[in-house]
Protein backbone atom coordinates (compact mmCIF):
# COMPACT_ATOMS: atom_id res chain seq x y z
CA UNK A 1 0.00 0.00 0.00
CA UNK A 2 1.59 3.38 -0.78
CA UNK A 3 2.91 5.81 1.54
CA UNK A 4 0.28 8.66 0.69
CA UNK A 5 -2.90 6.11 1.07
CA UNK A 6 -1.89 4.72 4.78
CA UNK A 7 -0.96 8.76 5.73
CA UNK A 8 -4.33 9.59 4.31
CA UNK A 9 -6.61 6.91 6.35
CA UNK A 10 -4.36 7.55 9.76
CA UNK A 11 -5.78 11.21 9.38
CA UNK A 12 -8.91 10.28 8.90
CA UNK A 13 -8.82 8.44 12.24
CA UNK A 14 -7.50 11.25 13.55
CA UNK A 15 -9.92 13.55 12.80
CA UNK A 16 -12.76 12.41 15.06
CA UNK A 17 -10.07 12.91 17.89
CA UNK A 18 -9.44 16.62 16.57
CA UNK A 19 -12.95 17.13 17.28
CA UNK A 20 -13.32 16.02 20.45
CA UNK A 21 -10.32 17.94 21.94
CA UNK A 22 -11.73 20.87 20.45
CA UNK A 23 -14.91 20.89 21.62
CA UNK A 24 -13.50 19.86 25.33
CA UNK A 25 -11.08 22.37 24.96
CA UNK A 26 -14.59 24.99 24.50
CA UNK A 27 -16.43 23.60 26.93
CA UNK A 28 -13.39 24.26 29.07
CA UNK A 29 -13.03 27.73 28.43
CA UNK A 30 -16.88 28.23 29.03
CA UNK A 31 -16.07 26.81 32.45
CA UNK A 32 -13.40 29.31 33.08
CA UNK A 33 -15.54 31.86 32.15
CA UNK A 34 -18.12 31.26 34.35
CA UNK A 35 -16.07 31.05 37.19
CA UNK A 36 -15.58 34.53 37.85
CA UNK A 37 -19.04 35.07 37.42
CA UNK A 38 -19.91 32.39 40.24
CA UNK A 39 -18.31 34.72 42.52
CA UNK A 40 -20.40 37.61 41.12
CA UNK A 41 -23.38 36.19 41.84
CA UNK A 42 -22.47 35.23 45.37
CA UNK A 43 -21.24 38.77 45.63
CA UNK A 44 -24.91 39.58 44.20
CA UNK A 45 -26.69 36.90 46.76
CA UNK A 46 -25.10 38.49 49.45
CA UNK A 47 -26.11 42.11 48.82
CA UNK A 48 -30.13 40.71 48.11
CA UNK A 49 -29.63 38.28 51.71
CA UNK A 50 -28.27 41.92 53.64
CA UNK A 51 -31.74 43.48 52.22
CA UNK A 52 -33.97 40.36 53.82
CA UNK A 53 -32.09 40.78 56.89
CA UNK A 54 -31.99 44.62 57.20
CA UNK A 55 -35.89 44.42 56.87
CA UNK A 56 -36.54 41.91 59.64
CA UNK A 57 -34.03 44.30 61.88
CA UNK A 58 -31.34 41.55 62.32
CA UNK A 59 -28.45 43.70 62.05
CA UNK A 60 -25.69 41.70 63.45
CA UNK A 61 -26.53 39.42 60.46
CA UNK A 62 -27.12 42.14 57.87
CA UNK A 63 -23.93 43.88 57.80
CA UNK A 64 -21.51 41.23 58.11
CA UNK A 65 -22.82 39.80 54.38
CA UNK A 66 -21.66 43.39 52.98
CA UNK A 67 -18.35 42.57 54.62
CA UNK A 68 -18.15 38.57 52.27
CA UNK A 69 -19.52 40.48 49.22
CA UNK A 70 -16.65 42.74 49.30
CA UNK A 71 -14.29 39.83 49.78
CA UNK A 72 -16.48 38.33 46.64
CA UNK A 73 -16.22 40.99 44.14
CA UNK A 74 -12.13 41.21 45.25
CA UNK A 75 -11.80 37.67 44.40
CA UNK A 76 -13.53 37.84 40.84
CA UNK A 77 -11.34 40.41 39.52
CA UNK A 78 -8.42 38.92 40.29
CA UNK A 79 -9.86 35.35 39.22
CA UNK A 80 -10.53 36.60 35.89
CA UNK A 81 -7.54 38.56 35.80
CA UNK A 82 -5.12 34.91 36.60
CA UNK A 83 -7.53 33.32 34.01
CA UNK A 84 -6.99 35.24 31.35
CA UNK A 85 -10.84 35.68 31.65
CA UNK A 86 -12.17 39.15 31.74
CA UNK A 87 -14.64 40.56 29.09
CA UNK A 88 -17.65 42.70 28.45
CA UNK A 89 -19.76 40.73 29.75
CA UNK A 90 -18.43 40.03 32.92
CA UNK A 91 -17.66 43.79 33.73
CA UNK A 92 -21.00 45.11 33.52
CA UNK A 93 -22.42 41.62 35.29
CA UNK A 94 -19.94 42.98 38.05
CA UNK A 95 -21.18 46.65 37.80
CA UNK A 96 -24.62 45.76 37.90
CA UNK A 97 -23.83 43.62 41.43
CA UNK A 98 -22.00 46.24 42.70
CA UNK A 99 -25.28 48.69 42.66
CA UNK A 100 -27.43 45.64 44.21
CA UNK A 101 -24.72 44.63 46.89
CA UNK A 102 -23.04 47.86 47.69
CA UNK A 103 -25.23 50.57 46.85
CA UNK A 104 -29.02 49.53 47.57
CA UNK A 105 -27.70 47.12 50.16
CA UNK A 106 -26.17 49.45 52.69
CA UNK A 107 -28.63 52.02 52.21
CA UNK A 108 -31.54 50.02 52.59
CA UNK A 109 -29.46 48.15 55.87
CA UNK A 110 -28.59 52.28 57.47
CA UNK A 111 -32.16 53.55 56.65
CA UNK A 112 -33.80 50.51 58.59
CA UNK A 113 -30.81 50.54 61.40
CA UNK A 114 -30.85 54.52 62.23
CA UNK A 115 -32.23 56.47 59.45
CA UNK A 116 -36.09 55.72 59.88
CA UNK A 117 -37.05 58.52 62.39
CA UNK A 118 -35.39 61.40 60.33
CA UNK A 119 -38.62 60.15 57.49
CA UNK A 120 -37.93 61.84 54.45
CA UNK A 121 -34.64 62.91 55.08
CA UNK A 122 -33.44 59.60 56.04
CA UNK A 123 -34.92 58.16 52.56
CA UNK A 124 -33.04 60.99 50.48
CA UNK A 125 -29.60 60.45 52.70
CA UNK A 126 -30.10 56.87 50.96
CA UNK A 127 -31.53 58.01 48.02
CA UNK A 128 -28.05 60.04 47.42
CA UNK A 129 -25.69 56.90 48.50
CA UNK A 130 -26.97 54.78 45.83
CA UNK A 131 -27.07 57.74 43.32
CA UNK A 132 -23.09 57.82 44.17
CA UNK A 133 -22.35 54.47 43.94
CA UNK A 134 -24.22 54.45 40.76
CA UNK A 135 -22.45 57.45 39.61
CA UNK A 136 -19.01 56.13 40.68
CA UNK A 137 -19.56 52.54 38.70
CA UNK A 138 -20.56 54.45 35.93
CA UNK A 139 -17.63 57.28 35.71
CA UNK A 140 -14.96 53.59 36.86
CA UNK A 141 -15.97 51.86 33.49
CA UNK A 142 -15.40 54.65 31.01
CA UNK A 143 -12.13 55.96 32.60
CA UNK A 144 -8.95 55.43 30.92
CA UNK A 145 -6.02 56.17 33.89
CA UNK A 146 -2.73 55.23 33.14
CA UNK A 147 -1.78 55.44 36.81
CA UNK A 148 -3.30 51.94 38.38
CA UNK A 149 -2.31 52.40 41.82
CA UNK A 150 -4.42 54.71 42.71
CA UNK A 151 -8.70 55.14 42.54
CA UNK A 152 -10.28 58.02 41.20
CA UNK A 153 -12.57 58.66 43.52
CA UNK A 154 -13.92 56.25 46.74
CA UNK A 155 -14.34 52.48 45.55
CA UNK A 156 -18.03 51.42 46.11
CA UNK A 157 -16.81 48.16 48.25
CA UNK A 158 -14.72 50.61 50.71
CA UNK A 159 -17.63 53.07 50.78
CA UNK A 160 -20.57 50.24 51.59
CA UNK A 161 -18.04 48.99 54.21
CA UNK A 162 -17.89 52.19 55.81
CA UNK A 163 -21.87 51.72 57.45
CA UNK A 164 -21.27 48.21 57.05
CA UNK A 165 -18.83 48.01 59.77
CA UNK A 166 -20.69 51.01 61.89
CA UNK A 167 -23.68 48.69 61.93
CA UNK A 168 -22.05 45.85 63.09
CA UNK A 169 -20.04 47.63 65.28
CA UNK A 170 -23.21 48.99 66.77
CA UNK A 171 -26.28 46.80 65.58
CA UNK A 172 -28.99 47.90 68.72
CA UNK A 173 -30.21 50.42 66.03
CA UNK A 174 -30.64 54.37 66.64
CA UNK A 175 -34.04 55.11 67.55
CA UNK A 176 -34.83 58.83 68.45
CA UNK A 177 -34.37 61.44 66.07
CA UNK A 178 -31.57 63.36 67.81
CA UNK A 179 -29.68 60.41 68.19
CA UNK A 180 -30.47 59.52 64.55
CA UNK A 181 -28.77 62.83 62.75
CA UNK A 182 -25.01 61.07 62.87
CA UNK A 183 -26.32 58.51 61.04
CA UNK A 184 -26.56 60.99 58.04
CA UNK A 185 -23.19 61.03 57.85
CA UNK A 186 -22.78 57.46 57.20
CA UNK A 187 -24.46 57.41 53.85
CA UNK A 188 -23.70 60.99 52.99
CA UNK A 189 -19.92 61.40 53.39
CA UNK A 190 -19.08 58.23 51.39
CA UNK A 191 -21.60 59.54 48.64
CA UNK A 192 -19.55 62.71 48.50
CA UNK A 193 -16.27 60.90 48.52
CA UNK A 194 -17.36 58.57 46.02
CA UNK A 195 -17.90 61.00 43.36
CA UNK A 196 -14.68 63.40 44.22
CA UNK A 197 -11.42 63.54 42.76
CA UNK A 198 -9.39 62.68 45.88
CA UNK A 199 -7.00 59.47 45.03
CA UNK A 200 -7.46 56.20 47.34
CA UNK A 201 -5.18 53.47 46.64
CA UNK A 202 -5.80 50.43 44.72
CA UNK A 203 -4.50 47.20 45.73
CA UNK A 204 -5.00 45.65 42.80
CA UNK A 205 -1.40 45.88 41.54
CA UNK A 206 0.23 44.28 44.30
CA UNK A 207 2.02 40.98 43.70
CA UNK A 208 1.51 38.13 45.49
CA UNK A 209 3.55 35.85 44.09
CA UNK A 210 6.40 38.32 44.99
CA UNK A 211 9.07 37.90 47.61
CA UNK A 212 8.22 39.69 50.51
CA UNK A 213 9.55 40.19 54.15
CA UNK A 214 8.78 38.22 56.85
CA UNK A 215 7.13 41.24 58.75
CA UNK A 216 4.50 41.69 56.38
CA UNK A 217 3.06 37.98 57.04
CA UNK A 218 3.41 38.83 60.57
CA UNK A 219 1.41 41.89 59.89
CA UNK A 220 -1.26 40.12 58.27
CA UNK A 221 -1.03 37.42 60.95
CA UNK A 222 -1.57 40.28 63.57
CA UNK A 223 -4.72 41.69 61.84
CA UNK A 224 -6.60 37.97 60.98
CA UNK A 225 -5.94 37.68 64.78
CA UNK A 226 -7.66 40.70 65.59
CA UNK A 227 -10.40 40.10 63.10
CA UNK A 228 -11.00 37.00 64.93
CA UNK A 229 -11.13 38.12 68.33
CA UNK A 230 -12.84 41.79 67.95
CA UNK A 231 -14.29 41.85 64.53
CA UNK A 232 -16.00 44.60 65.57
CA UNK A 233 -13.50 47.33 66.48
CA UNK A 234 -10.89 45.81 64.25
CA UNK A 235 -13.35 45.96 60.70
CA UNK A 236 -14.34 49.25 62.05
CA UNK A 237 -10.52 50.70 62.24
CA UNK A 238 -9.97 49.54 58.79
CA UNK A 239 -13.08 50.79 57.24
CA UNK A 240 -12.13 54.14 58.29
CA UNK A 241 -8.58 54.45 58.24
CA UNK A 242 -9.22 53.66 54.43
CA UNK A 243 -11.76 56.22 54.33
CA UNK A 244 -9.00 58.88 56.16
CA UNK A 245 -6.09 57.88 53.85
CA UNK A 246 -7.06 59.69 50.78
CA UNK A 247 -7.30 63.23 53.10
CA UNK A 248 -3.57 61.95 55.05
CA UNK A 249 -2.28 61.58 51.47
CA UNK A 250 -3.20 65.05 50.10
CA UNK A 251 -1.92 66.17 53.07
CA UNK A 252 1.61 64.98 53.08
CA UNK A 253 1.34 65.73 48.92
CA UNK A 254 0.56 69.47 49.70
CA UNK A 255 3.09 69.56 52.83
CA UNK A 256 6.53 67.79 49.88
CA UNK A 257 4.75 70.88 46.91
CA UNK A 258 5.43 73.44 50.19
CA UNK A 259 8.46 72.23 51.19
CA UNK A 260 10.19 72.08 47.31
CA UNK A 261 9.02 75.33 46.60
CA UNK A 262 10.24 77.09 50.05
CA UNK A 263 13.92 75.90 49.44
CA UNK A 264 15.72 78.80 47.83
CA UNK A 265 16.63 78.05 44.13
CA UNK A 266 20.58 78.01 43.46
CA UNK A 267 21.64 81.41 41.62
CA UNK A 268 24.34 80.43 38.57
CA UNK A 269 27.40 82.43 39.77
CA UNK A 270 29.30 83.57 36.33
CA UNK A 271 33.07 82.66 36.36
CA UNK A 272 35.25 85.47 36.17
CA UNK A 273 36.54 86.03 32.70
CA UNK A 274 39.63 84.88 31.53
CA UNK A 275 42.83 87.23 32.06
CA UNK A 276 43.97 89.17 28.77
CA UNK A 277 47.42 87.34 26.91
CA UNK A 278 48.70 90.78 26.55
CA UNK A 279 48.24 91.83 30.78
CA UNK A 280 49.10 87.98 31.74
CA UNK A 281 52.22 88.39 29.63
CA UNK A 282 53.52 91.76 31.32
CA UNK A 283 55.92 91.77 34.53
CA UNK A 284 54.95 92.98 37.26
CA UNK A 285 56.92 95.71 37.56
CA UNK A 286 55.66 97.40 34.37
Amino acid sequence: MPLEIQRDQRLKMLRPLRRRTETQRRQLRRGVYLLPSLFTLGNMFCGYACVVYAMRGEFDLAAPLIGVAVMLDMLDGRIARMTGTSSAFGLELDSLADVISFGVAPAILVFNWGLQPLGRLGWAAGFLFVTGGALRLARFNIQTTTDKRYFVGMPIPAAAAVPAATVYFYPAGLHDYRSALPALALMLIPAALMVSTLKFRSFKTIDLQARRSYKVLLGLAIVFVAIWTHPQATLVAIAYSYLLSAFVGLAIGRFRRRSADAQPVPIAVPPPPAPDEDEASRSPEE
